[in-house]
């Protein structure tokens, strides 16, 4: 999707529309090979696409009067079922390819029994996959939504033009990501889940981000790139914890003494991915790297200007009232 100068003003509802007909054109492609399960890579494509149509439902909802059966409970259910049998594959190929050339051999053959659970688990996992792609509730949800897009509705802010409407479209998702305390977090002992939820905010913003990247141009293309950076060093972190209690929960003894090399490795990874995310959320956060943050997504004067001025109303207020 590619602005012309001088083209007629796209609206809100026909932008939406548009970045819900390519993720639906790319679920539809990737149903029979991951029905028919022909590798990892199209199930992790089709749980991405699926992310993101999430996302744009989401971000959008004002703008579109969608079907009943497309809302967000429904699609966060067919991600969850997606997610499992990709997360193992994550795992087994983490282990496979990424430890177990730089094991003893004693190590490897006491890791077989471990690998051959992690099969039988993402063999579970795909079947409930394969359930959701077969399901009554997904494909009429996925024949809605092909209907819609032929023929969509939106409401009155979906009529509007969307360049004067981009602030509105991020500002919520943008406005509280710096205050999630995961940024703040010094140590990862105790702190998983609220890593792992900052991860998932990261995210949301990345994905945001590349909805609009029609409209902002390059503006926001630094920090796309940022955000994907931070969510791919706390994703391999979590994954890596992950990986270390599953092994833990089917070795007899502690880990360091059934398998140091490996135990070892998985110490040394944590320990480096750590440091790459502590030195990147150091340069993201402060007030320098917000603000150009929020100039990039308020390129045009007469919009920066309007914002200064509700920043300046905003701060008069609190010197008033206190």
């Amino acid at each position: 999707m590619v602005f012309q100068p001088g083209s007629p003003p796209l609206s809100n509802g026909r932008f939406a529309r548009d970045l819900l007909q390519r993720q639906v054109v790319k679920l539809v492609q990737l149903q029979t090979p991951v029905s028919e399960g022909k590798g990892t890579e199209p199930l992790h494509q089709m749980r991405v696409t699926m992310r993101r149509l999430r996302t744009t439902v989401v971000q959008f909802d004002s703008a579109l009067q969608l079907p009943p059966a497309i809302n967000d409970q429904r699609l966060a259910k067919w991600v969850r079922r997606l997610g499992l049998a990709r997360d193992l594959d994550v795992l087994r190929e983490r282990l496979e390819d990424g430890f177990l050339p730089q094991l003893p051999e004693a190590e490897v053959r006491a890791l077989r029994p471990v690998l051959k659970q992690l099969r039988r688990e993402r063999q579970l996992a795909y079947g409930h996959v394969v359930e959701v792609l077969q399901s009554r509730s997904y494909l009429e949800g996925l024949a809605q939504l092909q209907r819609w897009l032929k023929q969509p509705e939106f409401t009155r802010l979906g009529e509007q033009p969307i360049r004067e409407w981009v602030l509105e479209w991020q500002g919520p998702c943008l406005a509280s990501l710096f205050l999630h305390p995961g940024w703040q977090v010094s140590s990862a002992e105790g702190e998983v889940e609220v890593l792992h939820e900052l991860r998932r905010r990261i995210k949301q913003a990345r994905y945001r981000l590349e909805n609009l990247s029609a409209v902002e141009g390059a503006q926001t293309a630094g920090w796309i790139g940022r955000f994907k950076q931070a969510q791919e060093l706390l994703g391999e972190f979590n994954d890596l914890q992950v990986l270390q209690r599953a092994i833990h929960d089917q070795v007899p003894g502690p880990l360091e003494e059934v398998f140091p090399q490996l135990e070892w490795l998985l110490v040394q990874h944590q320990r480096h991915c750590w440091e790459q995310w502590r030195e990147l959320a150091g340069d993201l956060l402060p007030p320098s790297q917000r603000q150009r943050l929020w100039r990039a997504l308020l390129p045009r004067p007469w919009l920066a200007r309007s914002w200064f001025l509700v920043k300046s109303g905003l701060r008069r207020a609190v010197a008033r009232f206190g």
